[in-house]
């Protein structure tokens, strides 16, 4: 296979399909930064001069700047956890808290505001009864490195890079909106208090919780899966 000289940038959090997205990329070049971390680590620093010709973001914990994608040549691409009904954070949470019997990921052009892009690709699935935030998420990670190898191929292969035509359907979800999301009252019933610990529980995160005065109760059946 001929070599390709594109320079790609890709923005990652250690997740499931991670090194072989990393090695589906150098199947066409060896230009390639990777650039790794968690939610609360640093932007990379990058020199202010830096340009790409991909940008691709893969379950990237950070937004990327605005002078990064208008330095981007061809493409800056994010891998969304969730379709186009469900942009911003939290998105798998709030549609097990809607109980949606369909979910999906969304591939998209970044823009400067988060999930507005136009979409590259939408693949959706099933969800059921049984399904938790983590068995969701894990069929997400799937999903996502599979809509990742399909449009990796046109790019480098020189073929027409084309929109699916669907839309955003609401503003992204905010961290606030996530975090009220977790808290469960005593005015609240039993099926509402269900629907939420079922949306906010995940291996080693915090979960639902109860606040009283300035004590707050953490739900401690915590497997998530």
């Amino acid at each position: 296979m001929v070599r390709n000289k594109k320079k790609v940038a890709l923005f990652a959090k250690e997740r499931p399909h991670l090194t072989e997205a990393i090695d589906y990329l150098k199947k066409y070049t060896d230009n390639i930064d990777v650039f790794i971390g968690d939610t609360k680590d640093p932007f990379p620093v990058l020199d202010v001069k830096y340009k790409c010709d991909l940008l691709i973001s893969y379950l990237s914990p950070w937004i990327i700047p605005a002078k990064l994608l208008n330095n981007t040549r061809d493409w800056a691409i994010n891998f969304h956890t969730g379709p186009p009904e469900y942009p911003g954070i939290g998105c798998v949470n709030f549609a097990l808290y809607n109980e949606e019997p369909i979910y999906g990921i969304t591939s998209h052009i970044m823009e400067d505001k988060v999930d507005t892009g136009r979409i590259i690709d939408v693949i959706r699935f099933k969800i059921d009864k049984y399904d938790s935030v983590y068995s969701v998420t894990q069929k997400c990670y799937d999903k996502i490195f599979d809509s990742f190898k399909i449009i990796v191929d046109k790019i480098f292969s020189g073929q027409n890079l084309h929109f699916c035509g669907e839309k955003w359907q609401r503003r992204p979800y905010t961290r606030n909106e996530l975090n009220s999301l977790c808290e469960i009252t005593c005015r609240m019933d039993e099926n509402e208090i269900n629907r939420r610990i079922r949306a906010v529980t995940y291996p080693g995160k915090p979960g639902a919780f109860i606040r009283k005065g300035n004590h707050v109760f953490i739900y401690s059946n915590n497997k998530g899966q």
